[in-house]
């Protein structure tokens, strides 16, 4: 996760961080990413069931009945470990986690157990009277996926009036005074639409908005024709930039980040380095905190059938199962040797990524796209746009 306005437009410095002793149990939410014990964010796939069906669902989800998901007891026991683990963040996912039954019971006895509960959904389901319990038990966030504005987001979704479904529930939940922001997945289809998502940000009063760089994952693989090149990549990050840029010169500064591509950052950072180079040095500070790609350590994933993951994005390796062990002591567990690896990658990883001048605040990218390119976990990122030059091998 790399936050483009709290490293580009400076509204979070290292000073910030060390003020709360840069632990992750006395952070406020939008310094967590920089903590120093790094103790995971956990994303609870609460169902893999999901009213829609996203032609790049990482979960492969449909409006179908799955055998196997932990029931209520079950999904308060593992979440009476996280709490004692001090995990700080619960993001409840899926598929669509307001499809279960049981979603306001398990959210609010989360929160009860003092953790920070957030929400990713398609919004489609969100009523006013589930948004005033949203409130009630004191959600921290609810994340609206999107993916652009009027037509795309249906198309995206393969449902029509999905846009205006999930931006009704987007409001609800505004005017109730929740805070709400907005999901973008990058892609070769949509990516013309980022100045009308920054738009959309202004006019619908939206503090936050999320780009994610295209997970190969789920039915996300068959679209990797769609993944974007160097030069893509390059232009949208400046042009993400200096999107960013031109709301906070017009006095509306929203939160915005990019999840997944931990190549922005140095990307940033040079280009502080040209633009502003006396903030430079504590935009560098702060990715050093932040240290990039942080699967299997700093955020991991427990799905519906309680298997632990390294993310949400990479299911394909399991630790262990909540069911016989607990969260706790399956992360930090290093005799899994891809476990050990993710707490220990620098001398494991291969080729660009071994030599990258920009490891200690890139963490080598991510190790699932590795593998699904190369069939190695431990080889060079594909989607790293830098130059050899700018990573310090030539």
């Amino acid at each position: 996760m790399i936050g483009i306005s709290k490293l580009y437009c400076g509204t979070v410095k290292t000073a910030d961080v060390l003020r709360y002793g840069a632990h992750s149990a006395k952070l406020p939410s939008h310094l967590l990413q920089f903590s120093e014990d790094k103790k995971p964010v956990v994303v609870l796939s609460m169902t893999r069931c999901c009213n829609l069906q996203c032609v790049h669902c990482y979960s492969n989800s449909r409006d179908i009945e799955y055998p196997g998901e932990l029931d209520t007891a079950e999904g308060k026991a593992r979440i009476d470990d996280l709490a004692a683990f001090g995990a700080p963040v619960l993001l409840l996912s899926g598929g669509e986690p307001l499809m279960r039954p049981d979603f306001i019971d398990l959210a609010r006895y989360a929160v009860r157990k003092g953790m920070r509960v957030s929400v990713s959904t398609n919004g489609t389901l969100i009523t006013e009277d589930m948004a005033r319990e949203f409130r009630e038990i004191g959600l921290a966030y609810v994340g609206i996926s999107f993916d652009g504005v009027g037509d795309t987001p249906s198309r995206f979704r393969s449902s029509q009036g999905a846009f205006e479904t999930a931006l009704r529930g987007l409001r609800i939940c505004r005017d109730l005074g929740i805070k709400v922001g907005v999901r973008f997945a990058i892609t070769k289809r949509n990516f013309r639409e980022i100045p009308a998502i920054f738009d959309f940000l202004a006019q619908e009063d939206i503090p936050r908005i999320c780009f994610y760089h295209l997970a190969d994952a789920g039915r996300g693989w068959n679209l990797r024709e769609e993944d974007l090149s160097r030069e893509e990549a390059r232009n949208i990050m400046d042009l993400l930039i200096d999107c960013t840029r031109e709301l906070f010169e017009k006095g509306s500064e929203k939160e915005v980040i990019t999840v997944d591509n931990h190549c922005d950052g140095p990307y940033i950072y040079m280009r502080m380095l040209r633009e502003n180079e006396s903030r430079a040095a504590d935009v560098l500070k702060l990715l050093k905190m932040n240290k990039g790609n942080n699967s299997g350590v700093g955020i991991g994933c427990v799905s519906w059938d309680g298997e632990v993951h390294p993310d949400q994005f990479w299911r394909n390796h399991s630790f262990g199962n909540i069911r016989k062990r607990q969260f706790s002591e399956i992360w930090m567990d290093t005799s899994n040797d891809l476990m050990a690896g993710l707490k220990d990658r620098r001398l494991r990883l291969k080729g660009r990524c071994e030599k990258c001048k920009w490891l200690d605040i890139c963490g080598g990218n991510s190790r699932a796209l590795a593998e699904a390119f190369y069939d190695d976990p431990w080889a060079p990122d594909p989607t790293c746009y830098l130059t050899d030059e700018e990573i310090g091998i030539i």
